[in-house]
């Protein structure tokens, strides 16, 4: 275990935590206190720690990824749309007219754009939350560029699916990627959203002669 928590980076006492938690499978006993682990070990502890450290989740959620990743009948595509929603924030909307009209604006985005079968999604339960909050407080033209929103939120989707790739059948990676690069990705994408709004908006507002300009 020394040296696996050497080759990993990971302390001791935290694999021996990850073991209990049933997160990483113990090593194969080869005498009194000592085991004999291999590259899978390794392989899913950093998986473990990526989840932890830059996915923000839980233990038990954890604990239940590394059960479907170890299942193998569920296909790919099943525990790419689990590891998805372990990262989807939840945010229902109240009841009321203002969800309703939510709901249809996007139920007409979704059918507008070929985007079938979603309405069972966290993810669109969260849209409609969203939508709805923005009619009750009066954000309109935010709603009226819901297509502008959903090209962009298009163009990200594309590109995590091209870091992604056509070969999903190492389950570990996938996992981390689909977790931890949508984690990272919506960081880096709400920076580089904003760093855009300032270059943008200086040069809509500030004039040619930028800021100092009279």
């Amino acid at each position: 275990m020394a040296e696996l928590s050497e080759t990993t980076g990971i302390p001791v006492p935290t694999i021996k935590y990850y073991i209990r938690e049933g997160l990483v499978s113990p090593g194969r006993p080869t005498g009194r206190n000592q085991a004999e682990y291999g590259e899978e070990h390794a392989r899913r502890l950093r998986l473990v720690r990526a989840l932890t450290e830059y996915g923000n989740l839980s233990i038990a959620v954890i604990r239940d990824l590394m059960e479907q990743i170890d299942n193998p009948g569920l296909q790919e595509f099943m525990l790419l749309g689990a590891a998805q929603k372990t990262v989807t924030r939840r945010q229902e909307a109240r009841p009321g007219p203002s969800k309703e009209e939510a709901q249809r604006r996007l139920d007409d985005l979704l059918e507008r754009r070929g985007w079938k079968g979603l309405t069972e999604e966290p993810a669109y339960r969260t849209a409609v939350g969203v939508l709805a909050t923005l009619d009750e407080v009066g954000y309109h033209d935010m709603i009226d560029e819901l297509d502008g929103y959903a090209d962009a939120a298009q163009r990200a989707a594309e590109t995590d699916l091209r870091v992604l790739g056509p070969d999903v059948s190492d389950r570990e990676r996938a996992v981390e990627i689909v977790v931890v690069g949508t984690s990272m990705g919506d960081t880096l994408i709400a920076s580089l959203r904003r760093l855009a709004q300032v270059a943008i908006a200086e040069r809509m507002y500030a004039g040619p002669g930028g800021s100092d300009a009279e």
